[in-house]
């Protein structure tokens, strides 16, 4: 009979730690306790949608982190982890029978708002929910830098390469709606689609990009006048790797490595371009999930620097202070030579073992105290 796979406290504990590393770094960078409308539309803020106050059929609503535990308390929620540029709709003109608890004074709706079908609970190009109970296969979720939806690996038409925690990836959709992106993929992205170089840089390319095209109609007709301002103008890095004619097979998602939005062009005529896609802040290194995520993580070590802990240990002496630290230090490194014995040996921790353990913490601070006043000077 073979064994049944056991999982020791030791990986739950880990695992654990691991998840609520992940979980800190998106809610710590967002504040618990106040409702962030005053804010405006806040350029990244962790997001839930309420399925018991907007139903499927009704209108996409989001709401922020505080508003998720004030006022929807014991509800059906989606998280949605983080979305750009967005403001809390919580108890506005979406909501029928409900009023939000900390800042009920909300126009009736953020007009600049952004919603897709990750606001009822379904995401990727399959419209299936996370977890999705009638998928047996174990596929991670990446999300989509411009979009913002989540797609499972399997679906975005590429390999997904190692140390896909670390990069930004721009799904097929969002490439082909933003063709210029596809210059930029040849040259900046994670090598994973097949790169030829083109020949002729003639009509192929123009015919590839109608702005292109456009931009060197200009070239040949454009007044003097307007040749002198664009000669004073610094050189468009776009245009200049459009010139090496370097091209990136067409198809699928595409991973970018870290930094590479500092390497976009920055011209006016780019900038523009950006903008009027919605795009400009693909120039902002800090729009980025990771940027966010290391502003949690400071802003929730800066709290732990006032735990409730660390503040009794202020008022006791060095020598008080040093034992309860050395004696906390010695406990936790002695559970887990204890728990580990257990999963060494693929032995089920019980209740009985546990107290057993305390129980020998015990017996020795007792015998540490019996033999103190010996030692005294």
């Amino acid at each position: 009979m073979s064994e049944e796979p056991t999982v020791s406290l030791v990986d739950v504990l880990e695992e654990d730690e691991e998840l609520e590393e992940e979980a800190s770094a998106v809610l710590a960078g967002s504040d618990s306790d106040h409702c962030s409308y005053p804010q405006g539309y806040v350029k990244r803020q962790a997001l839930y949608a309420c399925s018991t106050c907007t139903p499927k059929g009704g209108e996409a609503a989001g709401v922020c982190l505080a508003c998720s535990y004030k006022c929807h308390e014991g509800h059906d929620l989606f998280e949605l982890y983080t979305k750009r540029n967005f403001r809390c709709d919580c108890g506005n003109g979406k909501f029928t029978d409900l009023q939000c608890k900390l800042y009920p004074e909300k126009e009736e709706v953020n007009s600049l708002n952004k919603y897709s079908h990750n606001f009822f609970g379904v995401y990727c190009t399959c419209s299936r929910p996370y977890p999705d109970p009638d998928d047996q296969v174990e596929d991670e979720m990446i999300q989509c830098v411009i979009c913002e939806d989540w797609l499972h690996g399997r679906h975005l038409g590429c390999g997904v390469p190692d140390c896909v925690e670390l990069q930004e990836m721009i799904c097929e959709s969002c490439m082909n709606r933003n063709p210029f992106l596809w210059t930029y993929a040849a040259h900046l992205a994670v090598p994973g689609a097949a790169v030829q170089v083109k020949e002729e840089t003639g009509a192929d390319e123009s015919n590839a990009n109608p702005s292109n095209k456009e931009e060197k109609g200009d070239d040949v007709i454009q007044p003097s006048c307007k040749r002198s301002r664009e000669e004073e103008e610094p050189s468009c890095r776009l245009k200049e790797l459009q010139v090496i004619g370097q091209k990136r097979l067409q198809s699928g998602a595409v991973f970018w490595p870290s930094g590479w939005r500092s390497k976009l062009c920055s011209c006016n005529t780019c900038q523009e371009r950006l903008s009027g896609a919605s795009l400009s802040f693909l120039l902002d290194e800090s729009d980025t999930v990771l940027a966010y995520e290391n502003k949690g993580k400071s802003s929730e070590q800066r709290q732990q620097g006032h735990d409730p802990l660390m503040s009794a240990l202020d008022n006791l002496n060095r020598v008080q202070q040093l034992e309860i630290i050395h004696g906390y230090n010695d406990m936790k490194t002695e559970l887990k030579d204890f728990l580990q014995t257990f999963a060494a040996e693929g032995k089920v921790v019980t209740p009985d073992d546990i107290r057993q353990f305390f129980e020998q913490q015990k017996s020795r601070k007792r015998r540490r105290d019996d033999a103190r006043p010996f030692y005294c000077t």
